[in-house]
């Protein structure tokens, strides 16, 4: 079993229950952690063979840029969509909303998915 991870991945949403997140939205930022076995890909050196890292973040953007009330809901749909790769064995998904809009001195909020 080997790892690949995608991180840091920044995309904007518009995510939260309140109605002021839907209208201005945020930056998000997600990292996205697989299990993969490419020993095969590694030794020929064939990228066919692997984990393709800009499909990965094109299904991390596409998924921040539809509107959820929810985080968990995004590494949801980000995590399932990865998890049809068949190259991908397990993978874990981390959305994290920086300057959440709630009543304290907090950095960001995270959630983690894992498949």
């Amino acid at each position: 079993m080997h790892k690949i991870s995608v991180e840091g991945i920044k995309a904007y949403g518009y995510h939260g229950c309140m109605e002021e997140e839907a209208l201005i939205g945020q930056p998000y930022v997600i990292d996205v952690i697989m299990d993969v076995d490419f020993q095969e890909a590694a030794e020929e050196d064939d990228l066919h063979k692997t984990v393709d890292y800009v499909l990965i973040n094109r299904i991390a953007v596409e998924e921040v840029s539809k509107r959820s009330k929810l985080i968990e809901s995004v590494a949801w749909r980000i995590a399932n969509r990865i998890k049809e790769d068949l190259r991908v064995l397990a993978v874990e998904v981390r959305v994290c909303k920086p300057a959440p809009p709630i009543n304290g001195n907090v950095d960001r909020v995270c959630t983690t998915v894992t498949l």
